[in-house]
C-alpha cells in the first residue's frame, strides 16, 4: 500500500488502506487521465506527489461508478475535465450532498467540494484511452476499460479478490445484470493479462479467469437459489455478511 506501481505500459496502481482501494493513473494521447482516486485526503496528496514524480501532466479524470468512493478529487491534481458515462453522471449529480455526507463519515481530509463534479463522457471517449464497457451492474452507469494495446482491463468494483458482487437494491434483476457484464467482462478478459479491480490485488496471468469464474460462482449459486460457497465470505469477513444477506433477498425476489 502507499506506492503507485507500474502493472503495465502507461499504468499506475495505488492501493489505499480503505478498503483496498486502487488508484489509476493512465497515459493518454495527452497527459495522464486519473481513474477513481482516493482514498483520505493524506493519500490523495500523496498520489499526487506520485504523479508530479511522473512527470506527466493530468488531463483528466474518469469515475467508473457514482459511488461516492469512486468520485474523488484533489485541488493538486488540477481544473481539468472528469467524466463518468451519460447515466453515471446523472446519479452523480443527483446524489451529490449524500456523496459528500458519506465521503466525510467515512473517510478524513477530502476536500468535499470536489466531490462527485462528474461530466457525461463524449460518444468518442474524451481524453479516456481504450474502451468504455458500460453495463448496470452493482451500481447505474457503471464502467469497465478495455486498454487492449496494453493488455489491462479496469474493471471498477468487479473481479474482485476481496469483494463479492455487491448488488445495486435500487435496480432490478441484478442477478442478470451481472450475468451480462460478466460475459462482457470475459470476452474482453480475452484480450488482456492483468485485471485492476477497484477493491483489491491486480490479478495478473491465471488469476484473471479466477476471478472471473469466482464472480460466476457466486451469481450462479444465487440464481439457483442456493447459498454460495465463496473463500471471499466467512469469519475474516464479518463485513460483507450484510451486503451478501441482501444479495440474497434480492435474488430470492424479497
Amino acid at each position: 500500500m502507499g506506492k503507485l506501481n507500474q502493472v503495465a505500459d502507461g499504468v499506475w496502481v495505488r492501493q489505499s488502506e480503505w478498503v483496498w482501494a486502487n488508484s489509476i493513473a493512465v497515459r493518454g494521447e495527452d497527459g495522464l487521465i486519473l481513474i477513481d482516486p482516493g482514498i483520505d485526503g493524506s493519500e490523495l496528496n500523496q498520489l499526487a506527489d506520485d504523479v508530479d514524480r511522473l512527470g506527466i501532466p493530468v488531463v483528466g479524470g474518469f469515475s467508473t461508478h457514482p459511488h461516492w468512493d469512486h468520485l474523488l478529487w484533489h485541488p493538486r491534481f488540477g481544473d481539468v475535465p472528469r467524466y463518468a458515462t451519460p447515466a453515471a453522471a446523472h446519479v452523480a449529480s443527483q446524489a451529490r450532498e449524500r456523496a459528500q455526507a458519506m465521503a466525510a463519515e467515512s473517510a478524513s481530509g477530502i476536500p468535499l467540494d470536489l466531490v462527485a463534479l462528474v461530466t457525461p463522457l463524449p460518444a468518442d471517449g474524451g481524453p479516456v484511452p481504450g474502451e468504455i464497457i458500460e453495463h448496470q451492474a452493482h451500481a447505474v452507469g457503471h464502467a469497465a476499460v478495455l486498454l487492449a494495446d496494453r493488455g489491462v482491463l479496469l474493471a471498477g468494483d468487479m473481479l474482485s479478490d476481496v469483494l463479492i458482487p455487491l448488488f445495486d437494491f435500487r435496480q432490478d434483476d441484478q442477478v442478470g445484470a451481472y450475468e451480462a457484464a460478466l460475459d462482457r467482462l470475459g470476452e474482453a478478459a480475452g484480450h488482456v493479462d492483468v485485471v485492476v479491480p477497484g477493491h483489491g490485488a491486480v490479478a495478473e496471468g491465471p488469476e484473471v479467469a479466477a476471478r472471473l469464474a469466482a464472480d460466476h460462482a457466486y451469481i450462479d449459486a444465487l440464481r439457483r437459489g442456493e447459498e454460495p460457497v465463496d473463500a471471499r465470505l466467512g469469519p475474516h469477513a464479518d463485513w460483507l455478511s450484510g451486503p451478501h444477506r441482501s444479495n440474497l433477498e434480492q435474488a430470492r425476489g424479497r
